[in-house]
């Protein structure tokens, strides 16, 4: 008789108190999945999909089965008026979102930013989704606090993938739309007196944001600039000579590159048109 005890399992991975241990194994079935180590079991996911691999009244998800349901609401009646999720709607999603929270949270740890992306991105569409169609004024607030965390993860996985690239400038674009996000949420929400201060996501993307900052090549003209000022101010003439002149030379060369790709822009356009 095939044993169900999990001892075997988990006695060759320990649990180790204060750390998120999570790995990725290959199904019976063939595709991969996510566990996640717990102090008394694990937790396996599909590695994509719903995390549970089961498909709620035919659909990928529950939110993809309410988003079908909304489509065919607005088409009969050409409206989105009069289309509500009941409360044991909304604790279905919540419910569900939890199982991809853990998912996220996984692959973050196992550094597969595009699945946290993917997750984190799904996750928020959950918020908005109860937000604009709960009946119940509760359930439409309900997972309005995880709405800085989601958007936090969500900003860390694109920035990631970006320096992944070496992209440094796109990675610190990204990290400045997610702050500029989620102070825009905090002034949108009432907050209590204990909770003035900056909130912990935002601490998160400030300190990844001077991280990225130290990775991005300096300008070049700038950094002249600034030693030719300082080369004025302590009267060194004959650097400051020779910082401008290499201030000029470069500014030449952009000028140059900028009139030599004209004429390339031209033709482009004409052969669109």
């Amino acid at each position: 008789m095939a044993s169900h005890d999990l001892k075997r399992i988990l006695a060759g991975w320990p649990y180790e108190p204060g750390q998120i241990t999570v790995r990725k194994v290959m199904g019976d079935d063939g595709h991969i999945k996510i566990q996640m180590r717990l102090d008394l079991g694990l937790l396996q996911m599909e590695y994509e999909g719903r995390p549970d691999g089961e498909r709620p009244h035919g659909a990928e998800s529950l939110l993809e089965h309410h988003k079908q349901g909304l489509s065919e609401h607005t088409r009969r009646s050409g409206t989105d008026l009069g289309f509500e999720l009941s409360a044991d709607d909304c604790q279905a999603l919540r419910d569900e979102a939890v199982m991809y929270y853990h998912r996220y949270l996984s692959l973050f740890v196992l550094e597969e930013f595009e699945g946290v992306e993917r997750d984190t991105r799904r996750n928020l569409e959950v918020l908005d989704f109860c937000r604009k169609y709960a009946a119940e004024e509760d359930d439409r607030l309900a997972l309005e606090q995880y709405r800085c965390y989601l958007i936090m993860m969500n900003t860390r996985a694109k920035a990631h993938r970006a320096i992944e690239q070496n992209a440094y400038k796109t990675a610190l674009a990204y990290v400045e739309a997610g702050l500029h996000e989620m102070e825009e949420h905090l002034e949108s929400v009432e907050r209590a007196e204990d909770e003035a201060d900056e909130p912990g996501e935002v601490t998160i993307l400030r300190a990844l944001r001077s991280e990225i900052l130290e990775r991005v090549p300096a300008d070049p003209v700038s950094s002249i600039e600034e030693q030719l000022a300082s080369a004025i101010n302590e009267e060194r003439y004959e650097e400051a000579a020779v910082l401008r002149d290499r201030l000029a030379a470069i500014r030449r060369q952009r000028r140059g590159r900028r009139s030599d790709a004209e004429p390339d822009r031209g033709r482009k356009r004409k052969r669109t048109l």
